[in-house]
């Protein structure tokens, strides 16, 4: 009777062992896999900015080929001019000025002069 419990007891125990061993691995199976999702999710984010960088490139690629496109960005990058062209400064308008209405005093004084 006693060895029967005792070996029930060890058949119990080597079971809990078990459990926790497959525990431990689906824990660390799971972190993994967390791990994984979360560079997935990281690498769609990255080509997904690569693909807006590849865009943007070949619209300038496209802008460039042309002649138009090419003397546009010389002239942007460096600030130069065709031949016979000349530098045009836009200034802003001078501010109106207004003059002072007079007080009827000083309009009875101005009289006077």
């Amino acid at each position: 009777m006693r060895a029967k419990q005792w070996r029930q007891g060890m058949i119990i125990g080597l079971l809990l062992l078990v459990i926790f061993w497959f525990a431990s691995l689906i824990w660390g199976l799971a972190g993994k896999a967390h791990i994984a999702v979360s560079q997935a999710n990281e690498a769609k984010q990255q080509y997904q900015v690569l693909e807006e960088r590849k865009a943007l490139l070949q619209a300038n690629l496209a802008a460039l080929s042309t002649a138009r496109g090419r003397d546009a960005a010389i002239r942007t990058a460096f600030g130069v001019a065709r031949p016979g062209e000349e530098v045009i400064v836009v200034v802003p308008p001078a501010p109106a000025t207004t003059t002072p209405s007079l007080t009827w005093w000083q309009k009875i004084v101005a009289w006077f002069k």
